[in-house]
């Protein structure tokens, strides 16, 4: 990482593991350190305050297209899931609209360029 490198970047895997740290304080009241450096998805090792998941805020280019991709692989595999003998109509709905909010989330990464 470079001292001067003034961009908001993208954790390689979309924050996943903040989600999941949020999760398991919510129900368990325990809360683990989140690590002070990430990979990011232009290969980057930067500190953890420098990424971010929302599109408006996220200022390198390459990381944009990593989230662009991984937001739209997402959507597929959630709606794949979704459509799985078995599946409930509720259940299918439901990935129906996740699958939704990761291409609409996918395509603020590439329209809202920095």
């Amino acid at each position: 990482m470079s001292e001067s490198d003034p961009h908001i970047h993208v954790e390689v895997n979309l924050h996943a593991d903040t989600a999941v740290r949020d999760v398991m304080a919510s129900t368990f009241g325990l809360a683990g350190d989140l690590p002070s450096l990430v990979n990011t998805g232009c290969g980057l090792e930067v500190p953890h305050a420098m990424t971010s998941a929302r599109p408006e805020s996220v200022t390198c280019l390459e990381c944009r297209r990593h989230a662009h991709r991984r937001h739209l692989r997402l959507a597929d595999e959630t709606e794949r899931i979704g459509r799985m003998p078995g599946m409930s109509a509720e259940i299918s709905d439901g990935a129906v609209q996740a699958g939704k909010r990761h291409r609409d989330l996918a395509m603020r990464f590439v329209s809202d360029n920095p």
